[in-house]
């Protein structure tokens, strides 16, 4: 059978094999951008669902790298973000690292992550994460009294997750989440345990991959604590709320790898379950691993639909330092700026 290895016939077969992947996803990438032809693939549904979950604070993308490319990291997944966006991601990372993000999100919140992560045992990763959205106190306001009653309240979530994953072979890995999710509202708390699942596939087609994952996965939630109403009458009785489960598939390949340039296209289907489908395309490029320029555009949601950003890398004496940032549009609700610093050592 050796004999036939070095024929021109089996040499374009293995070519062909090779750069597969990549045509693929360039196809992918440009089916997306012609519109007609996603709105016959990809049907307005679901989008009757939008309101019907909690924990809404869940969905916001984390990392500037990550946001910058559009949201369309499953496939990617290779930083400590990974710990948000598919937990089998963090296989591919070496070293210790720690992600620290912070987005600026409308009408005054502020959304923080935290992220770490450890390698043991070879194959193994475990990974520690903290998310939280809040506010700064302010006054309530009631009907009768729509410029204040003089009570101050404040509005705050806050997510702990532990992450293990672990590289079954040389191509694929997995990963899940378990975390401790609570919703604070005056009086009123929203908790419960939640769990995310990944996968991460590397096809052996040149660099392409294939992830899946689905997070946010658990119970329904209702909140506890009672309500004094204006009549002096009470409720303690809410209710229940599924959590924000969404189900990601994404493809993921380097279309130029060289020591100046490197190029990343990824392509992602999302499919919520208090929303409509949509479709995800992500850009990055690298020049000499330094500088990075990032761009990506959602497809099929009303706001946030395109985003982009940058990136620096800072090797240092002792770490490497990764500063990333990214620009989102949400239309009619203006827009968010996340900044992130990546730290390996």
């Amino acid at each position: 059978m050796r004999f036939f290895d070095n024929t021109p016939l089996y040499q374009k077969r293995r070519c062909f094999i090779k750069h597969s992947g990549r045509l693929w996803l360039a196809a992918m990438l440009f089916l997306g951008l012609n519109s007609t032809a996603t709105a016959q693939l990809i049907p307005v549904l679901g989008s009757q669902r939008a309101g019907t979950a909690m924990y809404q604070f869940l969905k916001i993308g984390v990392g500037g790298r990550a946001v910058g490319m559009g949201e369309s990291f499953v496939a990617v997944a290779n930083d400590a973000s990974a710990l948000y966006w598919n937990p089998a991601g963090i296989t591919q990372i070496q070293q210790n690292e720690v992600l620290l993000s912070h987005v600026s999100w409308p009408v005054d919140m502020r959304h923080e992550f935290f992220g770490y992560v450890l390698p043991f045992g070879g194959a193994n990763r475990l990974g520690i994460s903290v998310t939280a959205l809040h506010t700064d106190e302010f006054e309530e306001t009631t009907e009768y009294q729509p410029f204040g009653t003089g009570n101050y309240v404040a509005f705050g979530d806050i997510a702990v997750g532990l992450t293990l994953a672990r590289q079954m072979t040389d191509r694929f890995s997995v990963g899940a989440t378990v975390k401790y999710v609570d919703e604070t509202l005056a009086e009123l708390h929203a908790r419960n345990v939640l769990v995310d699942f990944g996968t991460y596939y590397l096809t052996g087609f040149a660099s392409t991959r294939f992830a899946v994952s689905v997070l946010n996965f658990g119970t329904n939630i209702k909140p506890s604590g009672s309500l004094v109403y204006r009549d002096g009458s009470g409720n303690s009785s809410f209710q229940d709320f599924a959590p924000p489960t969404i189900f990601r598939i994404g493809f993921a390949s380097e279309l130029i790898d060289n020591e100046k340039q490197k190029v990343t296209a990824s392509i992602q289907l999302n499919h919520p379950n208090d929303n409509a489908e949509n479709v995800n395309l992500g850009m990055e490029y690298w020049w000499n691993r330094t500088l990075a320029l990032r761009g990506g555009y959602r497809i099929n949601v009303e706001e946030e639909s395109f985003a982009f950003g940058g990136g620096l890398n800072l090797p240092l004496n002792l770490i490497d330092l990764q500063l990333d940032f990214s620009y989102s549009d949400f239309g009619r609700l203006g827009s968010a700026s996340r900044f992130s610093a990546r730290i390996q050592f």
